[in-house]
């Protein structure tokens, strides 16, 4: 997964100057520029979400400062040099930022070289000094998931007959059976569910993702009964409370949930069955995709399934389940160990 961007302050996510709330004397004119210009790129042609525009903002904001500090005007005056320096300045801050760890610091180079591979596409620059650096390497970390068994403890802790644990449970059965992001779940609207007649196969479920791009998701039988069982008897009593909203899942006054509310109903249904793992929405999604993967799925149906844009991303959940064979054919195989 792409590592998180760096923890300087945010600026606004519109098409302003990158170097934005940066003193004059530390900036270059050709430079924001043309670092402007790739933003706009990303935001326009490649379409973006604003949350991560804004972290390439900041990101090659502390660049833009970097190249100032080194006597850099002109893109083409950067030379591997001069990125090699700053990947540098990012592990131990020697540019007067923060010190960054190893996804961050990776966040950020990403940002960089793209921003380079763009200029010279573009002709800002004779050529890409940062086609040859590469970010720092974190050591893989193996996605959090939980057994089936908890799972399914959680899912059971979360039902009740109000309208808010109708919700509750539908939300849940929801996140487990798609593997939605929460961000994606809380995002749904009404029309976006397409519940199937009995018998007539698995339901669809349109999701929006990363970019606004769109995927369409089959939701299992028991999150297809748990997600009707609210519609029917605990969305119109919650939706009576609010102004009119087409959002799926509602908080108690009416309106769309938050993503922090639904972090509060997991925790509050995983402490219910005495589940002593810290878990989260995306344990969720962890977990969908290790199951199915367990279940001898195809990990580029699984990739479809989660939204990724690469299978090397969906690849890291494989090695949970060689984990999970090592672990078994350990304690079974009468001469696996001695």
């Amino acid at each position: 997964m792409v590592p998180g961007p760096s923890a300087e302050p945010v600026p606004s996510a519109g098409p302003a100057p990158v170097a934005a709330g940066v003193p004059a004397a530390g900036r270059s004119g050709a430079i924001d520029r043309a670092i402007t210009d790739y933003l706009q790129h990303l935001g326009v042609e490649r379409g973006l979400a604003a949350n991560t525009l804004a972290a390439y903002r900041r990101d090659l904001a502390r660049y833009a400062r970097y190249l100032a500090a080194a006597g850099c005007s002109r893109p083409e005056d950067i030379t591997r040099h001069h990125v090699t320096g700053y990947v540098r300045a990012l592990s131990d801050g020697s540019d007067g930022g923060s010190a960054l760890g190893v996804r961050s610091a990776a966040r950020t180079v990403v940002a960089v070289r793209g921003l380079h591979k763009f200029w010279a596409l573009e002709g800002h620059t004779p050529a890409d000094p940062a086609s040859e650096v590469h970010p720092p390497m974190a050591g893989k970390r193996l996605p959090k998931a939980i057994s089936v068994d908890e799972v399914t403890r959680i899912l059971e802790a979360a039902g009740t007959d109000t309208a808010t644990g109708l919700r509750d449970r539908a939300l849940l059965e929801f996140l487990y059976s798609t593997g939605a992001r929460i961000s994606e779940a809380v995002g749904l609207d009404v029309d976006d569910i397409t519940l199937a007649e009995p018998g007539a196969g698995p339901a669809i479920v349109r999701l929006f993702g990363k970019g606004s791009k769109e995927r369409l998701v089959p939701l299992g039988s028991y999150g297809a009964r748990a997600l009707d069982a609210y519609l029917v008897r605990g969305r119109p009593l919650l939706a009576a409370k609010g102004k009119g909203t087409p959002a799926l899942f509602l908080n108690a006054r009416g309106g769309r949930i938050s993503r922090q509310s639904a972090w509060t109903i997991l925790k509050a249904a995983a402490e219910k069955a005495n589940i002593t793992r810290d878990v989260s929405p995306h344990t969720l999604r962890h977990s969908f995709a290790t199951h199915l993967l367990e279940g001898g799925a195809d990990v580029r149906v699984v990739q479809e399934l989660l939204g990724h844009a690469s299978v090397t991303t969906t690849q890291v959940y494989t090695l949970v389940t060689a984990d999970t064979l090592r672990e078994v054919y350990a304690a079974a195989h009468p001469r696996a160990l001695g």
